[in-house]
């Protein structure tokens, strides 16, 4: 037991040196108050930083397949009425969405930015209940109502009720409705004459969109759309003037959920329309974003970087479709931001290191300022004998 005693006293790396031989100085104890203070600042500005986390941010190739991109959207259009308003989503795919109004929201807004109405979709105009025709003739006693659609019926049994259900069956057919005047069911209804209310009013569109994982393009843009094989074409209710103000306000657009500390970079832009039918085009990268929080949540959700064009509808002499057009196209690359604290180990290291290292550069210190005070001492001593 003696010998092992003996054993361990010998790996003692810190000799113990007699009392009697300490010199205690004015300096030392400057210098060891002044490098104390520094530990304890450096000490709490570690742990501060041990608290909080800290982001790692990786770039990884996006091997996803599939899926869906989520849209969140807030424009507002100061001088645009709503019941011109329409959107639609078109992807490379083939899949086509035209006037979306699942999830979209409407706000008639008045010359001020006033809301005057809060409409989920179109002009909202009811069915007619009591019509003057059915297919042609005239609606007899206890018969039940079915509307004509002037020729864009499918079947001998298909019905159109009210002014929109013409025109989605105008629509369906790649036609477009030249006299709103001659469809009974938009006369009864007063159609054109809301429409022409609004003129005057903007509108505030809100909403979101559910579209497949690949490059498309959605888009605001006056009218109702339809398509023709090889064309896009967009019915303008034969209205009087062809001056479509399209200025806007940008006040949200997101790829997905919110991704903390990402500021999505067209939110709050606005553009006035300078010249007559202006066509706005937004090309956006979208990159697939993965945010793991620090306790282990997961966003998954995706920034984008944009660029930007504008121009009149009428160029070369040709007229094209005024509107704000959105075309978005996804990276192959993937960003992954998670969310840790600095390991513990790693802080113990932290501090041992800044105790260690300022009492050694302390003890160096204050080396050179003994030696230094007692050089002159001795050669003070030296000038007094001399």
């Amino acid at each position: 037991m003696e010998r092992l005693y003996i054993k361990l006293r010998n790996l003692d790396a810190y000799p113990k040196i007699n009392e009697d031989f300490f010199s205690r100085t004015l300096s030392g104890g400057v210098i060891t108050l002044v490098s104390s203070i520094c530990i304890m600042i450096l000490f709490i500005s570690e742990f501060r930083l041990f608290l909080h986390t800290v982001t790692d941010t990786k770039l990884v190739v996006d091997t996803s397949r599939g899926g869906k991109l989520h849209i969140d959207f807030d424009v507002t259009f100061p001088a645009f009425p709503c019941s011109l308003l329409s959107l639609d989503a078109v992807d490379i795919s083939g899949e086509r969405h035209l006037d979306i109004r699942h999830d979209i929201f409407k706000k008639r807004l008045d010359s001020h930015g006033n809301v005057i109405e809060v409409r989920k979709d179109g002009i909202g105009a009811p069915q007619i209940e009591k019509p003057l025709q059915r297919h042609g003739g005239r609606l007899e006693h206890n018969e039940t109502y079915c509307g004509s659609c002037y020729g864009a019926e499918t079947s001998d049994d298909e019905c159109c009720n009210s002014c929109e259900e013409v025109r989605e069956a105008y629509r369906k057919k790649g036609w477009g409705i030249t006299n709103t005047d001659m469809i009974d069911q938009c006369k009864r209804e007063g159609f054109v004459q809301k429409v022409q209310e609004e003129q005057g009013e903007g509108c505030s569109i809100h909403g979101s969109l559910e579209v497949n994982k690949v490059a498309g393009k959605f888009q605001f843009s006056p009218g109702k759309s339809f398509h023709i094989p090889g064309f896009h074409l967009f019915d303008f209710l034969n209205l009087p003037t062809e001056n479509y103000n399209m200025s806007h306000k940008i006040n949200k657009l997101m790829f997905g959920d919110s991704i903390p500390g990402i500021v999505n970079p067209l939110d709050g832009v606005q553009r006035v329309q300078e010249t007559p039918n202006g066509m706005y085009q937004y090309f956006v990268k979208v990159v697939p974003t993965i945010y793991t929080t620090v306790r282990g949540h997961k966003i998954q959700s995706n920034q984008f970087s944009v660029t930007e064009h504008s121009k009149s509808s009428e160029v070369d002499n040709l007229r094209s479709l005024p509107g704000v057009f959105f075309y978005y196209d996804l990276s192959p690359i993937k960003v992954t931001f998670t969310e840790e604290h600095t390991p513990f180990l790693h802080f113990l290291t932290h501090i041992c290191a800044i105790v260690g290292g300022i009492f050694t550069v302390a003890g160096i210190v204050d080396s050179f300022v003994y030696h230094g005070q007692k050089a002159l001492r001795k050669k003070q001593e030296i000038g007094k004998l001399g």
